[in-house]
């Protein structure tokens, strides 16, 4: 990418197995939701739209219509597969700690 001083914010969308970071020139008055489509991410991954559309800024959860400014990094964020609560609860039934490792007999 070649920096020729224009305005810019990331956006991008994080698969299991690898991320796609998409900029776009910032424009004034530029909406999280307005980058994250003139990014296209959505119209290459159509799982995108299964779900409600969660933004966020630096792992902070942001509106649709959160102002954006030059060096944004909007992140399109995937629903949770299992809710990390209920996981801990498991695991403390279990008498484990979540991170330990089963030891091997």
């Amino acid at each position: 990418m070649v920096d020729d001083g224009a305005a810019m914010v990331a956006v991008v969308y994080a698969m299991s197995s690898r991320q796609r970071i998409i900029n776009v020139s910032l424009s004034e008055n530029m909406t999280a939701l307005e980058a994250v489509k003139l990014s296209g991410l959505i119209s290459k991954h159509s799982e995108i739209e299964r779900y409600p559309l969660v933004l966020g800024l630096f792992g902070k959860k942001i509106t649709h219509d959160h102002l954006l400014q030059s060096g944004d990094r909007i992140e399109i964020c995937r629903p949770l597969i299992n809710d990390p609560r209920d996981m801990r609860r498991k695991f403390i039934a279990s008498g484990r700690v979540m991170g330990q490792r089963d030891e091997k007999s």
